[in-house]
């Protein structure tokens, strides 16, 4: 059992399994386009690194392309169109942040993902537990990897950085968290890259699951 103040979450991979609505965005416009769809897989373990990430997966286009952006504005108006019909908290979670209700601990979300789709994302999800602070790029002058975004969140919570827990799927959020000073861990059910070794990121803790998260977390 951790002894914290505030929780705070990564989203997509970590709170929220988004992938489901990735997929479906992609692959219509891929279709639109008569290209073939792309697997699964290998579109999940791109979510991790954001549109842009998910476009160079599917066209192997460097962001310098003059088709790059082109194709990445069209693939979230895709999104943005369906951004809830899949999504949904990772199994287990619910009670997690039920558990933190019920101990009047604040839980928040600091992520990548920009306001306008993390906004949208929240509004139409509607959750029963609602975060106490949401930080996105749109916040911050410099998104992770840099610490600026959680210590915002903090500020919120007017919670010390060091009496906060961040939980994320991706190295950038593991530095972030120990720049910081939070206690950090890996969510190894997120949308992690085949090429990384979740343990090089020396997070404080592994989380197999949400639920091994809650027993980490509450014991």
């Amino acid at each position: 059992m951790l002894d914290f103040k505030a929780l705070l979450f990564d989203l997509d991979g970590t709170l929220l399994d988004t992938a489901p609505d990735f997929i479906s965005a992609l692959n219509r416009q891929l279709a639109d386009q008569h290209r073939e769809p792309l697997p699964n897989h290998q579109i999940r373990s791109a979510v991790t690194n954001g549109s842009a990430g998910i476009i160079q997966t599917a066209y192997n286009l460097a962001p310098e392309d003059p088709q790059f952006e082109i194709l990445r504005q069209q693939f979230l108006d895709y999104y943005l169109a369906n951004i809830a019909d899949q999504t949904a908290l990772f199994n287990g979670m619910d009670a997690l942040l039920s558990g933190c209700t019920q101990r009047e601990i604040p839980w928040g979300i600091v992520t990548n993902k920009p306001w306008k789709y993390t906004q949208a994302l929240l509004d139409q999800l509607n959750l029963a537990q609602q975060p106490a602070t949401t930080i996105c790029p749109d916040h911050v002058a410099r998104p992770k990897p840099d610490p600026q975004a959680l210590l915002l969140a903090c500020s919120e919570l007017k919670i010390k950085p060091t009496d906060c827990v961040y939980v994320g799927d991706h190295r950038r959020d593991i530095e972030a968290g120990r720049s910081a000073g939070m206690i950090t861990i890996a969510a190894k059910w997120g949308y992690i890259e085949e090429s990384e070794n979740i343990v090089d990121w020396h997070a404080d803790w592994v989380a197999s699951s949400p639920e091994d998260l809650n027993r980490i977390l509450f014991g």
